[in-house]
């Protein structure tokens, strides 16, 4: 079932939350985001929390934070955390921060 609120739609099959957020996560959006993924995260207690980064055009530190704080708060809940899809762009970013080494990330294939 997909859900949307905001620039946050979410899927939860098989044990498996997937968390898209959309457009921009900078200091602007990132608090809004966190607070809705974080109550998504405690009410469903998935296996496996992956955040699917295809629809973010931009992302800063902020962005960065709010995918650490989530990977944190799955890791408290015995949850693994992978990164979807990520574009160019955000890919450099995580790339530059370290982030692959700390969170699998996984490509659909086309």
């Amino acid at each position: 079932m997909i859900k949307t609120s905001g620039k946050l739609t979410h899927t939860l099959e098989g044990g498996r939350l997937t968390l898209k957020p959309t457009g921009e996560i900078d200091h602007h959006s990132a608090v809004a985001l966190r607070e809705e993924a974080d109550a998504l995260i405690y009410r469903t207690h998935p296996e496996v929390l992956a955040i699917d980064l295809s629809s973010i055009e931009f992302m800063d530190s902020s962005g960065l934070g709010f995918i650490m704080g989530r990977y944190k708060l799955a890791r408290t809940l015995n949850c693994k955390t992978v990164i979807k899809n990520p574009g160019v762009r955000v890919s450099k970013i995580l790339a530059l921060a370290g982030m692959e080494r700390i969170i699998k990330t996984e490509r659909d294939q086309k």
